[in-house]
C-alpha cells in the first residue's frame, strides 16, 4: 500500500503534462533564427467563464480562448508563442491539490513544451510564468515583433479581492498585471502590440499603466460579455503583418473583431485602438482628476455597484478636452435595447460616475 501511495504522490508531483521538452529544437540555432514574432498569451480561467451562444450551446470562454491561441501558434511558422492557461484549482481524490496552471510553448508552428505548474497562491505577480518565459524565449533578436495578450474578466483598478475563484482572499489588480509585465519585458523594450480582452479595459488608468510597456494597445472600453476579441487575425502573421506596420494591423484586427461581435451580440459593442505616443497628452491632462476619483472610491465604503457606474469619459465635463480623441481609433455600435441605444458614439475612454445625486 505504501508503494502505491508513493507512486500516486509521485505522479501528482510531476510537473510534466503530455509532452517532454524537445531540446533538439529548442536549442537549435536554425530554429531560433526563423523566429520573427514573439507572442505571450495569458488566459485567466479561474472564475465564471461559462456563456451560451444564440442557439443555447454552452461554452467556457477560457477554453475557447486557449484553443484559439493554440491555433494561432500552429499557424505561425515564424513565431514563438507562450500560452499560460490559469485554471481553477482542483483536487484528486478530494485531498490532493492538482497544479492549476498549464504552459504551452510553440516555436515555428511546432509544440515544443507543455507543462503543468503551480500558480502563485499569495500574490499574483506571474512569478512562475515569467520563469517559463525566460527559460524558453529566443533572446537577442531585436527585430522581432512582440505582442502580449491578456484574456479574462475585467481587471480591477483597486481592491481586486476575489478575482480568482480558487483564491478568494487574494487580490489581483491592474498594478499586479503591471508588476508581471516587468518580468516579461521592460519600459525600454516595449511590446509592439498589447491586446487586453476584458471588460472595461479602456480607462485612463489602465491604458496609462499598461501603456508603459506597449506602443499600441487594443482594448474594449465597455462590456465584452465573455465574447472576447477575435484572435483569427493573428494567424499567419507572415502574411497578415508582412509589411511590419503594427498600428495598421491593430486597426484591421479591431475592425474584424468589431464586425464579428456586432453580428453575434445585441448589446453595446466597442473596440478601441490606442496609439500610446499620441494619447499621452490626454492621459497627463486627466491623470489627477481620474486618480482623485479612484481614491474616492477606495476611501468611501458607501460606494457600491448600485451607486456608481461606468460611463464614457466624454459624458463628464472634466474629460471634455480637445485631445480626448487624439491617438484613439474607436469602433462602436450602440445596444439594440435599453437606454444606451440612443448613444451613437464613444470616445474610447471609460470612466466612473456616481449615480446618486
Amino acid at each position: 500500500m505504501c508503494v502505491c501511495c508513493g507512486i500516486l504522490l509521485g505522479s501528482l508531483s510531476s510537473c510534466s503534462a503530455n509532452l517532454p521538452i524537445q531540446g533538439e529544437v529548442l536549442y537549435s540555432e536554425d530554429s531560433a533564427s526563423k523566429v520573427q514574432y514573439s507572442i505571450v498569451c495569458v488566459i485567466h480561467g479561474d472564475g465564471d467563464y461559462i456563456y451560451h451562444d444564440a442557439s443555447g450551446n454552452e461554452f467556457k470562454a477560457d477554453e475557447e480562448a486557449a484553443a484559439s491561441a493554440k491555433k494561432v501558434a500552429r499557424q505561425n511558422p515564424n513565431a514563438e508563442v507562450f500560452i499560460f492557461h490559469q485554471r481553477p484549482r482542483q483536487h484528486f481524490l478530494l485531498f490532493f491539490p492538482l497544479r492549476d496552471g498549464e504552459f504551452f510553448y510553440y516555436r515555428n508552428g511546432q509544440l515544443i513544451a507543455n507543462e503543468l505548474y503551480w500558480r502563485d497562491n499569495k500574490q499574483s505577480h506571474f512569478t512562475n510564468e515569467v520563469e517559463f518565459y525566460r527559460r524558453f524565449h529566443v533572446g537577442n533578436k531585436f527585430d522581432m515583433v512582440s505582442m502580449f495578450l491578456y484574456y479574462g474578466h475585467e481587471i480591477p483598478e483597486s481592491g481586486g479581492v476575489g478575482y480568482d475563484m480558487s483564491y478568494p482572499d487574494r487580490a489581483f489588480t491592474v498594478d499586479d498585471l503591471v508588476s508581471g509585465l516587468k518580468g516579461f519585458t521592460t519600459v525600454s523594450a516595449k511590446y509592439d502590440l498589447m491586446i487586453l480582452s476584458t471588460c472595461f479595459g479602456g480607462t485612463p488608468y489602465t491604458i496609462g499603466a499598461l501603456g508603459s510597456f506597449a506602443r499600441t494597445i487594443i482594448a474594449s472600453p465597455d462590456n465584452l460579455h465573455l465574447s472576447y476579441l477575435d484572435m483569427n487575425s493573428l494567424e499567419q502573421l507572415n502574411l497578415n503583418l508582412r509589411d511590419g506596420d503594427v498600428p495598421s494591423f491593430a486597426k484591421r484586427f479591431a475592425r474584424k473583431t468589431f464586425d464579428r461581435l456586432t453580428k453575434d451580440i445585441q448589446t453595446e459593442v466597442s473596440v478601441a485602438v490606442y496609439d500610446m505616443a499620441l494619447v499621452q497628452e490626454f492621459l497627463h491632462a486627466v491623470q489627477t482628476v481620474y486618480s482623485n476619483t479612484l481614491n474616492t472610491l477606495k476611501g468611501e465604503e458607501q460606494f457600491s455597484l448600485t451607486t456608481i457606474e461606468h460611463c464614457d469619459c466624454a459624458d463628464l465635463t472634466s474629460y471634455q478636452l480637445p485631445t480626448i480623441n487624439a491617438g484613439v481609433e474607436v469602433f462602436y455600435r450602440p445596444a439594440h435595447f435599453g437606454r444606451s441605444k440612443i448613444k451613437q458614439n464613444h470616445s474610447g475612454w471609460e470612466c466612473w460616475r456616481n449615480t446618486v445625486p
